[in-house]
Formats: structure tokens, C-alpha cells, sequence
């Protein structure tokens, strides 16, 4: 995980301008997803939120700037249309070799949670009485805190191929080829943090003098990628001393440069007080 000071001192000026904020709270809830640039991922996308509390600074009656904190969640499932892949690997006696992994009926469930930090700029216009039309535009720093997956295979085959000496090996398990079956294990993507755009468009609604109901949609697109790794790994990973116990590296592993980013859509509802 890698963090940008940067962001977090901006919020810090921001926040020591409170005394003409309206304060906000509010929830997110929409389709979420982790999209990658993986051959072969399958994704199936599952609801997603996130809770947030913030303010906007007035800089004029129709402009504001705002800021703030927001905790989210993404979840999917993923699959791959490729039942075999295949890496370079080193077995207990430093020999190389191609390490082919066939699964049947594989599937990753994924959990994202992060942190975002949004800084934005309000435009709104009054409609009618007590009702303001309006939309926000600005972007966020998305911190991921976990991302954890957890896989299921019907069975893993984990074959070498040793090229010096054109030796194929299918079934030995003392040293980690031979096929597993119900596979189940988790694991975890390392990560950094990212920049996002958002967007909202939305109405809001006089309640009282010092508050107002808020109800918007909104659209939210990382940019970059938001995993850590500098190798290509096998997904499952290679045990040298057994087909149990492999390790769950992710179907992301298996591209070293894959481009993963969070985009989510849906309704925003929050309470603005002053």
C-alpha cells in the first residue's frame, strides 16, 4: 500500500476553513467493479457502497468547494475463459521450469475496501422554492485498505515441463505436480493508491433552515492501476513439496503490467446541516 501525503494536507487546509462549511453526511450505493485489462477475466459484478461525511466551503451563493472522507466497499466474482496458464517456476533444486496450471470450474471472490479522499467543486441553481438542481464535479485519491480473494476449483493440475531435458511431469505430489481436488484457498493483492474522477448530478432539498435532504446520481472512474506487483506469477500458486497447500496468488498475478482500477455508478443519498 502506498500513501500520497499530499492529498491528505490538502484536506487538512480545507478543513481549517470550517467556519462557513455546510456539513454533509451520506451513503453510496450503486454497481461496482474492479475493471483489468487481463486476457481471458470474466467478471461478474455485484452491488458496492460506501459512507461519507464531509463540508462544502461557499465561495459564492451558487459555487461551493467541498471536501472530505469516505469509506467503500467493491465486491465481485471472476472466472477465466482459459482453463489452462502457464509459468516459469523453480523447484527445490534451483532447476527452472514451465509450470502449466489446468483447473475446472474455477472461481475468485473479491473484496475491495479503501479509503477515498474527495475534493470537488459544487454548482448548483434554485428551481423553485427549496429545491436547488446541481453537480459536482472533482476527483478523489482512492487509498485501497485490503483486498482479499478467496478461490474455489472442482480440481488443480499442477504439471512441469522441464525443456534442458524435455521431461514432462504430471503426477508426482512429493514435489508438487499432481492434481488437487476441491481446491479452496485465500489470499490477498497487494496494492497502491490512486487518483479518481467523480461526477454527481442531483437535487436538493430544503428541510427547515440549517438542513436539506440531497439525492444525486453518480459516476466514479479510477485512473492507473491499483495493484503492486512488479512479477508475473502463476494464479495458483507452485508448492514444492506438495499439491496441497498451494498458494492463492490471483488470476491478477498473472499479468505483471495488468491495468485494475475501480469504476462504480448508482444514487447518492446524504444531510446537509450547517
Amino acid at each position: 500500500m502506498k500513501f500520497n501525503s499530499k492529498c491528505i494536507l490538502i484536506v487538512a487546509i480545507l478543513f481549517s476553513q470550517v467556519i462557513t462549511a455546510q456539513f454533509y453526511v451520506g451513503v453510496q450505493s450503486g454497481l461496482s467493479e474492479i475493471q483489468s485489462d487481463v486476457d481471458g477475466i470474466i467478471a461478474d459484478k455485484k452491488m458496492g457502497g460506501s459512507v461519507k461525511a464531509g463540508y462544502i466551503y461557499s465561495v459564492t451563493k451558487n459555487i461551493g468547494i467541498g471536501a472530505g472522507l469516505e469509506f467503500s466497499q467493491y465486491k465481485q466474482e471472476i472466472s477465466s475463459s482459459l482453463s489452462s496458464l502457464t509459468n516459469y517456476e523453480v523447484d527445490a533444486s534451483t532447476s527452472a521450469f514451465v509450470y502449466t496450471v489446468t483447473v475446472d470450474n474455477y472461481n475468485e471472490k473479491q473484496t475491495l475496501q479503501a479509503i477515498q479522499i474527495p475534493l470537488f467543486v459544487e454548482f448548483k441553481s434554485s428551481m423553485s422554492k427549496g429545491v436547488d438542481f446541481g453537480f459536482r464535479v472533482g476527483g478523489k485519491y482512492f487509498l485501497p485498505l485490503s483486498y482479499k480473494i478467496s478461490a474455489t476449483a472442482d480440481y488443480v493440475s499442477g504439471t512441469a515441463y522441464y525443456p534442458g531435458v524435455n521431461l514432462t511431469i504430471t503426477d508426482l505430489p512429493e514435489y508438487g505436480f499432481g492434481t488437487q481436488s476441491n481446491y479452496s484457498a485465500t489470499g490477498e493483492y497487494q496494492t497502491k493508491g490512486i487518483f479518481m474522477s467523480s461526477f454527481e448530478v442531483g437535487f436538493t432539498f430544503d428541510i427547515g433552515k440549517k438542513n436539506s435532504l440531497y439525492t444525486a446520481l453518480f459516476l466514479e472512474k479510477g485512473f492507473g492501476t491499483i495493484l503492486d506487483q512488479d512479477s508475473k506469477e502463476s494464479f495458483i500458486g507452485y508448492n514444492p513439496t506438495s499439491i496441497e497447500a498451494r498458494k492463492l496468488n490471483g488470476l491478477y498475478s498473472t499479468d505483471k503490467n495488468a491495468d485494475v482500477l475501480p469504476v462504480a455508478w448508482g444514487l447518492t443519498l446524504g444531510w446537509n446541516f450547517n
